[in-house]
């Protein structure tokens, strides 16, 4: 008994629980999520569904939960490929052949046996049953004149016993491979107490003391350590409904054979009365697990009563597995993903990238990336927004130094006058040094690590420069398109990647500017970035470019000192107005009145003194026109960009508004013209 509890608990030392994570890596990186996120966010996606869909398919080198999923699919297919359920059988007939062989041998070889004794022995092996556990049955009482053959033939019994013991408590088989009639003995007290505490326990009588003295006694035989009698019955009722559904995955005459054959196992039916009242009691107490299902077995690999349950179990493992990584069902989450199994099933390595995954939901979520409203829906955080802008910002600039053989976006120091604010140095900023912070930052770091070798005065990290801000303030209207023709023609997700650029440009560079963001559709309103970058379309007939230069002139009227900026993206005519009693009209063509209403309110944008740039999207001729001729009414500019562009030529053309050079002193409020930004 002691080498068979030595055997469970080798065996159980190859499957300690997973931790996760290699301890070395390095933090997962959050930027290139939350771009694809974000990216999804604007397309219309909730947050929640976009982070979804993100950990579904995983990021550039980062496996994703579909990747798995797949692999665990392949797995299950695999098994089943692979595999069928007659090993026990074949065993128990090579056992039986090999006896019957033996006995041959020896009843031709002793000639001192009686000549009547030998042919009737001899006719008895020749007239077995062609069935393999009849003709176990049929030799249960033979007197077999091979000590060999003995041996061979008992051997069937305690095959039986070790593959329904392992059957039910994994390992068995192995660790009973040399089984004494003390072991016997021993086993079927384990089962006589263990049926006794389960009963008791389906009763509601047993106490904690009864599960830790019958532990005491038999815990070599459960290898998994259970803490409490529910565990025990866990561990117990998925091996044991594993055994059930291999059950059900035979054929009727493998079924049939084994039930013929159980009787013998280990000499003994009582064996079998133990298991049976076992089955009965775990099926009582955990109804929830599968103990009618079945699976077809397709391969030529056989197994074994207990390698079978074995198989069963990891199919069902791998069910749960491939639930969990779907992530589809209610209050799913990447905490439920048991990577324990993960890797006992797909190996370490797909436990690691899940464990990835789960700590970049982590990250996202603790960082301060998302949050939930007051309705508990996830959203992109201010911060998060804001990494985006800059992220958009760095695109755009890359685009524009392209196109213009430039270097970097970057504000000079002596660009503007000082803002009072300071911020971190990052690397080709021209700003002045903040002096008094940079020493302050220098000395708390070393304050922090005191004695620290090698520490400087001053590091790369301490360095503050003074942020500066334009001489001239500009009040910035940025009208964008949110008919339904923008979704459709894919101009979407570019609209709002401009807005975002637009608004982390004013709001990090020049904070002197005001941006108001309005969206224009049947009808307009003013749009925080948030509300713009979550916009969902919506199939609501008008583009009231009306409405929209009613509200960005209320804006201008606020700031009677600063510089207006009109930015129109559309891609349509008008085609609604808004009326004196607040009402929407709307007309398709556009009406005359529609069209005067248009007219009149962006004179009066002229009027105010508005710089105003039309981005024109698409190529419809009548919008061309209408564009055309607006721009040479108010003395504006149309810029005609591709919708990759789209951001580019807008913070161009905003940057060109300045009173003062950027990017290099480049003109850029001379951009214009499709030539320039479509290829």
């Amino acid at each position: 008994m002691a080498e068979m509890a030595e055997s469970h608990e080798a065996h159980h030392a190859r499957f300690q629980r997973y931790q996760g994570g290699d301890p070395l890596a390095p933090p997962v990186d959050i930027a290139e999520a939350l771009d694809k996120i974000g990216e999804q966010v604007m397309a219309g996606y909730s947050a929640e569904r976009a982070m979804r869909e993100y950990l579904r398919r995983g990021g550039e080198g980062r496996t994703g939960l579909d990747d798995l999923g797949r692999r665990v699919s392949e797995r299950r297919r695999e098994l089943l490929q692979r595999h069928k359920l007659d090993g026990t059988m074949q065993e128990i007939k090579q056992l039986l052949d090999k006896a019957v062989l033996e006995e041959r041998k020896q009843l031709a070889r002793d000639v001192d046996l009686d000549e009547f004794d030998r042919s009737f022995a001899e006719t008895r092996l020749e007239n077995l049953p062609a069935s393999t556990s009849a003709a176990v049955n049929e030799l249960a009482d033979y007197p077999w004149r091979s000590s060999q053959a003995r041996t061979d033939y008992e051997k069937i019994k305690d095959l039986l016993g070790r593959e329904l013991l392992d059957q039910r408590f994994g390992g068995m088989k192995q660790a009973l491979e040399n089984v004494t009639d003390a072991d016997r003995e021993a086993v079927g007290e384990m089962l006589n107490d263990l049926n006794g505490l389960l009963e008791k326990h389906a009763r509601g009588e047993d106490t904690p003391e009864d599960f830790a003295d019958f532990m005491a006694k038999h815990g070599g035989f459960f290898p998994e350590n259970p803490q409490n009698v529910d565990e025990l019955i866990d561990t117990l009722a998925k091996r044991s409904a594993a055994a059930q559904r291999m059950l059900n995955s035979m054929t009727e005459e493998q079924r049939q054979e084994l039930f013929s054959l159980s009787a013998q196992a280990f000499g003994s039916p009582e064996l079998m009365q133990q298991l049976a009242r076992l089955d009965q009691s775990l099926q009582s107490l955990r109804p929830g697990e599968d103990w009618s299902g079945s699976e077809r077995f397709d391969g030529d690999q056989p197994l074994g009563l207990g390698e079978g349950a074995g198989v069963l179990q990891d199919l069902a493992d791998l069910d749960e597995l491939s639930e969990q990584l779907s992530q589809s069902y209610e209050g799913a989450h990447m905490d439920d993903i048991d990577l324990d199994k993960l890797a006992r099933q797909l190996g370490d390595q797909a436990a690691i990238d899940a464990h990835t995954l789960r700590e970049l939901e982590r990250a996202l979520r603790r960082d301060g990336t998302l949050r939930r409203d007051s309705t508990g829906r996830l959203q992109l955080t201010p911060k998060a927004m804001r990494q985006l802008g800059t992220t958009l910002l760095k695109d755009i600039a890359k685009r524009m130094s392209a196109r213009q053989g430039q270097r970097e976006l970057r504000q000079a120091g002596a660009a503007g006058d000082l803002s009072g604010a300071t911020r971190a140095w990052e690397f080709g900023d021209t700003e002045p040094w903040d002096i008094p912070r940079t020493v302050l930052n220098g000395i708390r770091r070393r304050a922090g690590a005191p004695g620290a070798p090698g520490s400087r005065l001053i590091g790369i990290d301490d360095i503050e420069i003074a942020e500066t801000e334009a001489r001239t303030q500009a009040a910035v209207a940025l009208l964008a398109d949110t008919s339904f023709s923008m979704e459709i023609d894919g101009r979407w997700v570019p609209m709002k990647r401009t807005a975002l650029a637009l608004h982390t440009l004013i709001k990090s560079r020049f904070r002197g500017d005001d941006l108001q963001l309005i969206g224009f559709g049947r009808h307009a309103e003013v749009m925080d970035i948030e509300e713009l970058t979550a916009l969902e379309a919506s199939w609501a007939k008008g583009t009231n470019l009306h409405h929209a230069l009613l509200l960005a002139n209320r804006h201008f009227r606020k700031h009677p000192n600063a510089q207006p900026v009109l930015l129109i993206v559309t891609d349509g005519e008008p085609t609604s107005h808004l009326e004196a009693d607040g009402e929407v009209r709307f007309s398709y063509p556009p009406h005359p009145v529609t069209i005067a209403y248009t007219v009149r309110e962006l004179e009066n944008s002229m009027r105010l003194g508005a710089q105003i740039t039309f981005f024109r999207l698409g190529d419809d001729p009548s919008l061309a026109r209408f564009v055309d001729n607006m721009a040479k009414r108010v003395e504006g500019r149309v810029v005609a960009p591709e919708n990759d562009d789209l951001g580019a030529a807008v913070v161009g053309s905003y940057l060109g508004s300045r009173s003062w050079p950027t990017l290099g002193g480049n003109d850029w409020a001379g951009w214009g013209g499709r030539g320039l930004w479509g290829d």
